[in-house]
């Protein structure tokens, strides 16, 4: 029977002996099998080993196995480390989409006899009735200070 914590322990161990695995390929893909430690070294020559034997993706999961068992007693596991089921990888799903401009609105149907010539809607102050409020309200500070 297997302990909540040994289970606990178990779980972790697989999963750094994952993460540090793909780590370890990587860097003996990149040249920087030197950079990595004694017991790293160790494991990926076995996994060398049995690449000669078996196929990449056997080979890989018996050396995350031989990883995992070493992290497990490493990390303070009972016993024989139990099986971690490792859930099957979920297919990937493609959330992106392709752009695409949005529809361009269609304008609102103006009844006739509203007040709007030609249907269109409401046109913003004009600019120079703007800066004309502007120079009346300058004026007018100014009269207002100097009297």
């Amino acid at each position: 029977m297997v302990k909540a914590a040994d289970m606990l322990i178990a779980r972790r161990a697989d999963t750094r002996a994952r993460a540090d695995f793909a780590t370890w390929k990587m860097m003996a893909k990149l040249n920087g099998l030197s950079a990595l430690p004694e017991d790293a070294q160790g494991f990926l020559a076995g996994y060398k080993k049995l690449l000669e034997r078996m196929s990449e993706a056997e080979a890989t999961e018996a050396t995350i196995t031989e990883v995992y068992k070493s992290y497990y007693l490493e990390m303070g596991g009972a016993g024989n480390p139990p099986d971690v089921q490792t859930r099957p990888p979920e297919p990937v799903k493609d959330n992106v989409t392709a752009f695409r401009r949005p529809l361009p609105k269609p304008k609102k149907a103006v009844p006739f006899g509203t007040g709007t010539l030609g249907g269109t809607d409401k046109r913003p102050l004009p600019v120079a009735l703007i800066f004309a409020c502007l120079v009346v309200v300058y004026v007018s500070i100014r009269y207002y200070y100097w009297h």
